[in-house]
């Protein structure tokens, strides 16, 4: 477990790198489009891809690897082969924060198990911050143990949040559930890096966490933290996470809010939840 876990940090640390080389120097218009408007792939996006990827790969060449781009190899896993570690690889989580200058970003590193997270990290190179967490050994911040907030009740709650640009035909069900939750907690907040936000919930920043729909990439290794740290996680519609596939998230830091907040969003749109 202790390699798992220095090797989800080395291989953050390489990624992060490439973004303190890079920040400042790339623009907007210099980024390649993905899917949207507000979707892109830069040279950092690839560069701290690589980076990332060759520490894995010379620490467990035997293992699976799942990144967010598209390089000819590395998308492409055997979801039958449970048994075999998969290393679920964002190398720039934030893209859009990170070529607007906004700190918002980070790299992501976990590795999973069928559907259990094992390890993973989650580095910041504009704020200097560091998390990781591998199972049984807790979550840390900068070397500092961490854990969940103590809030109970979704009215004090500040609640995490991420708009569905890639996926817009969602759009009104997601309004209709923002605000629903606005209406009865203390805030929301929508970073615009999803591993960031579990972060800040896995260290009591923010009480609770929703998205309609993220890949495996955007949580792996923010759930692994989040959950060694006290907090639970599922999806919205049913129990459970299959970490190798989209899908939504619902995270709160105790099983208590995390309903609360499940049926708030029921009430918000989502009709097929179960009682």
């Amino acid at each position: 477990m202790r390699h798992l876990l220095e090797t989800a940090l080395a291989a953050a640390d390489a990624a992060a790198q490439v973004h303190g080389r890079w920040a400042g120097r790339i623009r907007t218009e210099e980024a390649a489009e993905k899917t949207t408007n507000s979707d892109f792939v830069s040279q950092v996006d690839l560069e701290a891809q690589e980076a990332a990827l060759s520490r894995i790969r010379a620490a467990f060449p035997d293992h699976q690897i799942l990144a967010e781009e598209e390089d000819g190899e590395g998308r492409v896993v055997d979801r039958t082969d449970t048994g075999r570690p998969t290393w679920v690889v964002d190398p720039l989580d934030g893209t859009t924060n990170f070529l607007h200058g906004h700190p918002a970003y980070a790299s992501s590193v976990g590795v999973v198990v069928g559907d259990e997270p094992l390890a993973g990290a989650v580095v910041a190179a504009a704020t200097r911050e560091r998390w990781w967490a591998a199972r049984g050994l807790g979550s840390f911040r900068n070397g500092d143990r961490i854990r969940v907030s103590r809030t109970d009740r979704l009215q004090h709650a500040l609640v995490g949040t991420g708009f569905p640009f890639k996926a817009l035909d969602q759009l009104p069900r997601y309004l209709q559930q923002f605000g629903q939750v606005l209406e009865t907690t203390s805030g929301v907040r929508r970073g615009g890096s999803a591993a960031l936000d579990l972060c800040y919930l896995a260290q009591g920043s923010l009480d609770a966490f929703w998205e309609l729909e993220l890949s495996p990439w955007d949580i792996a290794a923010g759930l692994i933290i989040l959950q060694e740290a006290g907090g639970c996680f599922r999806r919205i519609e049913a129990p459970g996470m299959d970490l190798l596939h989209k899908g939504s998230v619902l995270a709160a830091n105790s099983p208590r809010l995390q309903e609360e907040l499940r049926i708030r969003l029921a009430s918000g749109g989502e009709t097929d939840s179960p009682p």
